[in-house]
Formats: structure tokens, sequence, C-alpha cells
């Protein structure tokens, strides 16, 4: 699997041609073998492709996010299967057990939290106690929600206490822009792996395609939360989003060995899936930020 973050802003074509991407703007001609790519951001809604090259990045398992007319992840390409045995995984994952399900879901609830927490300790936020109390009071697949409550005490510490996600700010741009990343590389992996995405731990809305991804990612948003405050963005454009793309390859430890985000991230998930099948929520991996 590649490791390039190929990000298409410019009217294009793209098609393929012996192994490589090739894109075609009104300047320039590039190819870029497709085994070096990991993911496709397609950024302008005047870019063609060819259903050869969708074929060709599908068998590669390249994830390919399309934008809207703003410029912001829209939807994304899904391949059917994603290995070959996915239909026994699919029978497993509809087996899976309820309590090892909110046994994993405890732990990822925990770990969001501290890592919360770290994020606040950065700031020097004395709330950074108070979530870290959150996690000792967290009880059997967090029937209390500790995690909302976190997550109010949180936002408000980080960026204000007026701060709300439905405002239509520089800020909630950039952090849904970044959690829209992080969703892709978890549906990626996910895919890969023969699961389904529908089908979550927790996450359980019938409008929601990407149930078990939300799960997944719970843990991984406080590094794109991170990175937003320290933008401070009193715009959101171009070189916002790329300060967010470069998050991908930004190195982070897990499993005792450095990894940049991407790869982090397939060995977690995978720890989650050998978790949920062996029913040993300490195999589980999480990705250590080093905040």
């Amino acid at each position: 699997m590649g490791w390039r973050t190929v990000v298409i802003t410019k009217t294009s074509k793209l098609d393929y041609s012996l192994g490589y991407m090739v894109v075609r703007d009104v300047e320039n001609t590039m190819k870029i073998h497709i085994s070096e790519i990991s993911i496709i951001i397609v950024g302008s809604t005047s870019v063609s492709l060819t259903a050869y090259l969708l074929n060709e990045l599908t068998k590669s398992k390249v994830k390919v996010i399309f934008c809207d007319e703003k410029r912001n992840p829209s939807f994304e390409l899904v391949p059917y299967f994603g290995c070959h045995d996915c239909s026994l995984k699919i029978k497993k994952q509809i087996a899976w057990d309820d309590n090892t399900k909110k046994y994993i879901w405890t732990e990822i609830v925990s770990e969001k939290i501290r890592k919360q927490a770290e994020v606040l300790c950065i700031f020097e936020s004395d709330k950074s106690e108070m979530l870290l109390r959150y996690v000792d009071e967290i009880e059997f697949g967090d029937c209390t929600n500790r995690e909302g409550h976190a997550a109010k005490v949180y936002f408000n510490e980080l960026f204000g206490m007026k701060f709300s996600r439905s405002q239509d700010t520089p800020v909630n741009s950039a952090l849904n822009f970044g959690y829209s990343l992080i969703l892709s590389v978890v549906n990626r992996e996910v895919v890969c792996s023969g699961y389904l995405t529908q089908i979550g731990i927790f996450h359980d809305n019938m409008y929601n395609q990407f149930n078990l991804s939300c799960d997944l990612m719970e843990p991984i948003r406080p590094v794109v939360d991170l990175c937003v405050k320290e933008m401070n963005p009193q715009t959101f454009g171009k070189n916002e989003k790329i300060t967010l793309l470069e998050l991908l390859n930004k190195e982070f430890r897990v499993s005792g060995r450095t990894n940049t985000l991407l790869n982090a991230i397939k060995i977690y998930c995978r720890s989650v899936f050998c978790a949920l099948e062996e029913k040993d929520v300490t195999l589980i991996s999480f990705i250590d930020y080093e905040l």
C-alpha cells in the first residue's frame, strides 16, 4: 500500500496508463505510479476521471475522496469487497458479542478522554484533571455518558465558552475537514479488513453508513483538535487544508514503533478487530500521540 497523499486542485483530467495515474491540466502532465498512492483528494468539481482509472485505484485499495463546490470532503470511493474472505468477516461482525462490544467501547471512550486531557494539559488548563476524573468514573459501556460531559468541558476550554460545534466558523470548518480525512482513512481500513462500515460497536444510526468507522475514529479526533487549535484559523482555505493533510504523514507511535498516522491507523483498527474476534480488550493498540 502506498504512502503518498495526492491532492488535485486544478481543472484536470485523470486517466490510467501502464500502472500510472496520469494527471493532465492546461499547463502540465504528471505521472504518479499507483503503487505509491495512499489517498487521492479530488479537491475540485472540474476534474474528470476515467472509469478505468477508478477501477485500478479500487484494486490497489487507494482511497479516493471527492470534494463539493466549496472544496470540502463530500463523498468517497468505497469498493464492494475489501478482502478475499469478507463474507466470513461480515458473519462474524454480525455475531460480535454485546458484552465484548461494550468492553471495547469503554476502552475507546476512556482513551479518547485521556487524549483530550493531554491536549488541554499542553495549554496548561486545569480542566485536564477534571477529564482524567471522568476517565476514572466511566462505567461499563459508558452508560453515564462521561464522553458527552467530557466533550462539553473540553471544547469550551479549548476554543472558548461561546464555542459550539454547530456554528459556521473557520474553526468548525477546519475540524470538519480534519475529521472527514480521518474518517475516510478509517473507512478504508474497515473495508480492507473485510467488515461493513454500517454495523458499529456503539454507533447505531440508521442514517449513518459509517457507524463502525465513527466508533473507531473517536480516540484519533484529538490530534485534529490540537492541530486546529495551534492553527487558530481566521479563515479556512488552501493553506489550512494542507496543514491538516500533512497530519496523515506525521509520525506517531503505536505498538512500540514509529509510523505515519496513515499506518498507525491501520495498526490500531486491525488491533480492535482482533480484540473483537478474540474477545480480549488488551489486544487493542492505541496510537500514542506523544503530545
